[in-house]
């Protein structure tokens, strides 16, 4: 007979092991530092790189789907690679969002769906006011029906913003379109010093997540962006550096790998003020990224 422990221990492994159930990735922009259109070969090498890191990182959020021909050179790269895409559809200029659902629609018709992890309709467009809720909205739901009709119903569908837009009411038709909620958070960009960093990057996710669950109890909230700089101006008590970024990292990635689907930004940005780019030029990490 088999007795309580043995019945109760494998049910506690299955539980407190959590984090082989979330995705961990970067944001990979389409363009490299230089500002050229990333090929099919410089995507290769991403995801060659990515795998090489601390963490084997296998997963990378994409922002756009036709600019530079992201998906038609991303996705076969990721295919080879084995890695996942949380694919971007930019929402805002008609043509463009027109232009974004053809691009998503071409690559599915060549490749299948196995590569996408889930789609977002948009990115921080609430925190800018580029458009409405109701507006983004509709299109959630547009995109989710196209996927549908292409076999892919299962696919989740949501949008990334900021916590200010997801915590303001007048947003909540959103949050209920949404399969998945997108976090970002930078406790750079508010002015918290790195030694506030972990403890601003907690309050506000918990902001997001109280929100969320408020307007659609049982909805995952993702960090989809968040990160410390290497290099640039301060901001109030924020600071860029080298041992700052790993500070932030070692606290911030470090915890939020194990308790959502997270994608830090970014892997590389030293042509940008303030960069928050992980590896130099040569593709090395600029800091230590084992958790």
């Amino acid at each position: 007979m088999l007795s309580f422990l043995s019945i109760l221990v494998p049910l506690l492994l299955s539980f407190t092991a959590p984090s082989a159930a979330y995705w961990k990735g970067f944001n990979l922009p389409g363009n490299l530092p230089s500002g050229a259109c990333k090929t099919r070969e410089d995507w290769a090498h991403d995801f060659s790189v990515l795998k090489s890191l601390p963490g084997q990182f296998t997963s990378a959020r994409l922002f756009a789907s036709s600019d530079c021909g992201t998906l038609a050179n991303a996705v076969p790269a990721a295919l080879a690679a084995n890695a996942g895409l949380l694919v971007g559809v930019w929402a805002t200029d008609n043509a463009h969002y027109e232009a974004e659902k053809a691009a998503l629609l071409q690559a599915i018709q060549q490749h299948g769906t196995q590569w996408i992890i889930a789609v977002s309709v948009g990115s921080e467009d609430l925190y800018r006011g580029d458009t409405s809720a109701a507006n983004l909205a509709s299109q959630i739901r547009e995109v989710k029906s196209l996927l549908c009709e292409r076999g892919a119903c299962g696919t989740e569908v949501g949008h990334v913003d900021t916590w200010t837009a997801w915590v303001d009411p007048k947003n909540e038709d959103v949050i209920r379109a949404c399969d998945f909620v997108g976090h970002d958070g930078y406790p750079y960009w508010e002015g918290a010093s790195v030694e506030q960093g972990l403890d601003a990057f907690r309050t506000n996710l918990e902001k997001t997540r109280n929100a969320v669950g408020r307007v659609k109890p049982g909805t995952w909230v993702w960090v989809t962006e968040t990160g410390w700089p290497v290099t640039g101006a301060s901001v109030g008590l924020a600071s860029s550096s080298v041992a700052n970024a790993q500070a932030y990292w070692k606290s911030a990635a470090c915890e939020s790998f194990r308790g959502a689907h997270t994608f830090w930004y970014t892997t590389q940005d030293y042509a940008s003020s303030p960069s928050f780019g992980v590896l130099g030029a040569d593709f090395k990490p600029l800091y230590d990224l084992s958790c």
